[in-house]
């Protein structure tokens, strides 16, 4: 690979873990000071055969209070960048850029203290950050406020939840987090136990049963853009303003010129 530019950081696998044939986690060690807010992305770059760079976004999971840098990731088939991520293994280098971007971050400022959180498979991952974060900050006396968490989490198997241990930990030791991850699928899937159905066919409940209204909290939306066109408006006719709507899609077509699920 060849030597970054000013604008990279070379970053080392140091952590990898297989959720099945098209999902992985992957945490780096990055050669430099990476300060990033929960719910940003990084720009993750690597060279293909012919030294040609590819770039793409991923949004991060882990939390700036941590010392490593961590992506949930899906494989698409003939896309330019994941199929070259997915054969990273241990100790294996890629490029990040040192700026991270994004607007997709959690909401301290507003007022507003109930935050609605919808996704679907690696969606979840800057619900994950806001997680560990504000975890961390209660732990050490400093979160902001009196905020919560109502996480709705969907994907079609079990398989594909990634974090569900860890959410339901969490859950289990603060009170200001609830967690739900729901099976679009489970005829394919018979020994998932928990809730059933897609997450735009399960928002409005949830969102009544955590009481949360269009007068009180922030809906933050994350994944296949369909669930989030359908949340949308499911959410407006609750009352939701579009201040009060915040998204980030992930997928966007090959016709359109991409073709790897990235924050657009």
């Amino acid at each position: 690979m060849s030597a970054p530019d000013d604008k990279f950081y070379r970053a080392r696998v140091c952590q990898r873990t297989e959720l099945g044939p098209t999902l992985w986690t992957m945490r780096v060690q990055v050669d430099g000071h990476f300060t990033f807010s929960p719910g940003q992305y990084a720009t993750l770059g690597l060279e293909d055969v012919t030294k040609k760079r590819w770039e793409r976004p991923y949004s991060i999971v882990s939390s700036p209070c941590e010392n490593e840098v961590e992506f949930f990731l899906e494989l698409v088939p003939g896309g330019d960048l994941t199929p070259l991520l997915h054969k990273l293994r241990l100790g294996d280098e890629l490029l990040m850029r040192k700026a991270p971007k994004g607007r997709f971050t959690f909401d301290t400022t507003s007022g507003r203290t109930n935050h609605l959180l919808v996704s679907t498979v690696t969606g979840v991952a800057p619900f994950v950050s806001y997680a560990r974060t504000l975890h961390h900050e209660s732990k050490t006396g400093r979160m902001p406020g009196e905020h919560k968490l109502f996480l709705l989490h969907g994907a079609s198997h079990a398989s594909e939840f990634g974090y569900r241990e860890e959410l339901q930990r969490i859950v289990e030791s603060v009170p200001w987090f609830k967690y739900v991850s729901t099976v679009s699928r489970p005829w394919e899937d018979p020994s998932w136990l928990g809730e059933t159905g897609r997450v735009d066919d399960l928002v409005r409940k949830y969102a009544d049963n955590w009481r949360l209204t269009a007068a009180d909290s922030i809906a933050y939306l994350c994944g296949h853009p369909e669930m989030i066109e359908h949340c949308k408006a499911i959410l407006r006719r609750a009352g939701f303003t579009k201040e009060w709507l915040r998204e980030e899609v992930y997928w966007v077509p090959k016709k359109q010129g991409l073709d790897e699920p990235h924050p657009v």
